[in-house]
């Protein structure tokens, strides 16, 4: 299937590894232009040589801290500057460290809000001007199957994710009508280094190795494994493209059947 993304430009935020890096790859592959954004600068060049090597695409690199609103505004001015516009945006992000609800500091509510919620929002804010000029804009957002059940020693995830939910479905109300699709992704547990992190959280806490800890992690999942990266990248580059034109304000989980809800 030709899913129409040949010459579309498209930013990834938090792409130098994980989730984001294997959705920018497999974008490049359709033929897009991309930009790959994260906080380490080398690593971004890093990843984006890498992709470069493979695809042979046109990759580029905006780093910098989505936090921080006047940030978001200059990585999408030079984003947009480098490929000539925006059409695609996809506002991933890292996750917030693990912990029970007494164990996380009130620093930690404030930081993962920013980290999950606020990156969203100025990146959004800023891209939409460019977006409104295309005539194939998505967005894309990152979520987790978190929103729908919850997980032990994930409080801050389970928590404020939430408002991620929120604001897609919000973004499709109000942006439907100009023409810009908003979707998000729920990934369950995938092969990426932030869960790597939280496997030897578990291995630690419960004194086991952390292969017993992906072992009982994944024993409740019907598909019996984690995924991999590519698998969520193939979900998300579909959502993105023309192909899935009238796919709008869903929240697609991607997380081999462990959400145990009908609804």
């Amino acid at each position: 299937m030709d899913l129409g993304l040949g010459s579309a430009r498209v930013f990834v935020a938090a792409s130098s590894q994980g989730l984001g890096a294997a959705t920018a790859r497999q974008f490049s592959r359709e033929g897009a232009l991309v930009t790959l954004n994260g906080r380490d600068a080398t690593r971004l060049e890093a990843t984006a040589n890498a992709i470069r090597k493979e695809t042979g695409g046109r990759i580029f690199t905006a780093a910098g801290n989505l936090t921080d609103a006047q940030t978001c505004v200059h990585v999408v001015e030079h984003a947009t500057q480098q490929m000539g516009g925006l059409d695609v945006l996809v506002t991933n992000s890292g996750g917030p460290p693990p912990g029970t609800f007494e164990s996380v500091q009130p620093g930690d509510w404030q930081a993962a809000y920013a980290l999950l919620v606020l990156s969203a929002v100025n990146l959004i804010r800023a891209a939409l001007p460019h977006l409104r000029q295309s005539k194939r804009a998505a967005i894309l957002t990152v979520t987790s199957l978190t929103v729908k059940q919850p997980l032990d020693n994930l409080i801050l995830s389970n928590s404020v994710r939430m408002a991620l939910v929120g604001l897609t479905k919000s973004l499709a109300e109000e942006l439907g009508p100009q023409g810009i699709r908003v979707n998000s992704i729920l990934p369950g547990w995938t092969r990426t280094g932030r869960v790597a992190q939280l496997m030897r959280a578990v291995a630690e806490r419960e004194r086991i190795t952390v292969e017993e800890a992906i072992t009982r992690r994944t024993a409740s999942v019907p598909l019996r494994r984690m995924a991999e990266p590519e698998e969520f990248a193939n979900v998300a580059v579909f959502l993105c493209s023309p192909a899935a034109g009238y796919v709008h304000g869903a929240m697609i989980p991607v997380e081999g059947g462990a959400i145990r809800a009908t609804l």
